[in-house]
Formats: structure tokens, C-alpha cells, sequence
């Protein structure tokens, strides 16, 4: 890597942190990073899962207090999370560079129309009543299973989705629903890095340099994310996730 590449690649992991921490899908501009720094698709993906993990660590950390209350949810829904991200990390790393080429615009154009949905989402999850006591029903497990698939594969979208399936089936405040979707994504993108650490083909450099830039993301750059306010920066993400989608499709065609 060169001091241009580097700079750029720290610069894309500060955004995907600090996206991640205001409106999430940050992936939809660190995996393009990766890709347009040379990168094969495949080796970008799990690079770009290693690097972001500490983002999620972070920001479980910060979430602490409304995770004090959730216990017995995070320890009901840790296998199906851990069980679900060694599927998708054994199917990810089974799919041919050349088929997972053709695969990933299209997964990143669902992740920007899942995106786009956002706020609808955000709405059928507040028609619901608040009830923290809500059980772990085995259709939470098994929805959590199958996201952590999706979660392991590629990512992209997966806090949005988690989101939305919480509200619906364990109706809570706000903020204790969008702390237990980052203690699952951690979890899940846990089992991921442990996969992808021994058998994938990690970039480690690269994960050095945008680990370092998704932290400080997570800590430094909400307020400036902030400022540019949740609909424009759902826009201004969703375009760019648009424009890699389709250079990838072209590259692939």
C-alpha cells in the first residue's frame, strides 16, 4: 500500500464507524474502499469484517448500561448468532472469486434499498408496545440464525435488519433494542473474524490501518455525521453504494 491508499482506506473506516454508530451500513463504503484499492471482492469482504469488528466493540461498550438489563437475551440468542456466522463464514469462503464477483452487486444493492427502508422499518418497529420482558420465542432464534448468515457472507444491511426483526418480536425502547443489535452484531462478526483469522484470506495490513480508522470513526466522526443529519447521510451512502454496485457488476459482466 502506498501513503495514498492507506490514507483512503483509513478515511473510508472512519465513515463506516461513525455511519455505523448514526444510521449503520457503513460496510457500503469500506468494502468498495477495499475493492477500488486493488482487492478481490472476496478478499475485501473478509478483510472488511475483521477491520470494522473493533467498531462493534466500541460501541457494545458504550451501550453497557442498556446491555445490564438484557442478559438472558444476549445468552438465548449467542448460539444461534455463533452457529449462524460459522455457516456463513464456511459458505463465503466455499463460493468461487468468480461467482462471489457476480454475487456481491447485487447484495450491495439490497443492502441500499434495505437502507432506503429504513425509516419504515423504524416505523413498524415503534407501532409496537414497549415490553422489555418480551420472551426469546424460537422465531427470534431462528430469524437471529439466519441473519447471522447473512451477517457472515457480507454484512453489508445486517444492523438494519436486526433492527427490524427485534422490533418486532421483542417490542423495547429504542436505545435497548439498537444495544442488543450491536452486542448480536458483535457476536456474530466475532465468529466471523475467528474463521476469516484462520482460514480466510485476511489482509492484515489493511485491517491495521481501517481498524484504527472504524474506532476513531465510532468515537470522533458521529458528531460530524450528525451534522449532516440522518436523511442526507442515508442518501449521500445509498449513492455511493449504488455507483460501487454497479462498477462491480460491470467489472463482473
Amino acid at each position: 500500500m502506498d501513503a495514498i491508499e492507506i490514507l483512503g482506506l483509513a478515511a473510508a473506516a472512519f465513515l463506516a464507524g461513525a455511519i455505523n454508530s448514526v444510521a449503520g451500513g457503513g460496510s457500503l463504503v469500506s468494502f468498495p474502499a477495499i475493492v477500488a484499492a486493488g482487492y478481490d471482492t472476496k478478499v475485501a469482504n473478509v478483510t472488511n469484517t475483521v477491520a470494522l469488528w473493533p467498531g462493534y466493540a466500541s460501541g457494545s461498550f458504550g451501550y453497557r448500561d442498556e446491555l445490564s438489563r438484557q442478559r438472558s437475551r444476549v445468552l438465548r440468542l449467542t448460539l444461534p448468532s455463533l452457529l449462524g456466522a460459522v455457516a456463513g463464514s464456511v459458505i463465503l469462503l466455499a463460493t468461487p472469486s468468480d461467482v462471489f464477483d457476480v454475487v456481491v452487486p447485487f447484495l450491495i444493492f439490497f443492502a441500499c434499498v434495505l437502507m432506503l427502508a429504513q425509516d419504515r422499518l423504524a416505523h413498524l418497529f415503534r407501532r409496537h408496545p414497549e415490553g422489555a420482558e418480551a420472551p426469546v420465542t424460537a422465531s427470534v432464534l431462528v430469524a437471529t440464525f439466519f441473519l447471522a448468515i447473512y451477517g457472515a457472507y457480507f454484512g453489508a444491511g445486517l444492523g438494519i435488519m436486526l433492527l427490524a426483526v427485534l422490533g418486532i418480536f421483542l417490542p423495547d425502547e429504542l436505545q435497548h433494542s439498537n444495544a442488543l443489535k450491536g452486542m448480536l452484531s458483535l457476536v456474530m462478526n466475532a465468529m466471523a473474524v475467528v474463521w476469516f483469522a484462520l482460514f480466510g484470506p485476511v489482509e492484515w495490513g489493511v485491517v491495521l490501518v481501517m481498524a484504527a480508522g472504524a474506532i476513531a470513526g465510532g468515537y470522533l466522526g458521529v458528531g460530524l455525521a450528525r451534522k449532516l443529519g440522518r436523511r442526507w447521510l442515508r442518501v449521500a451512502v445509498v449513492s455511493y453504494g449504488l455507483v460501487a454496485a454497479a462498477v462491480l457488476f460491470i467489472r463482473a459482466a
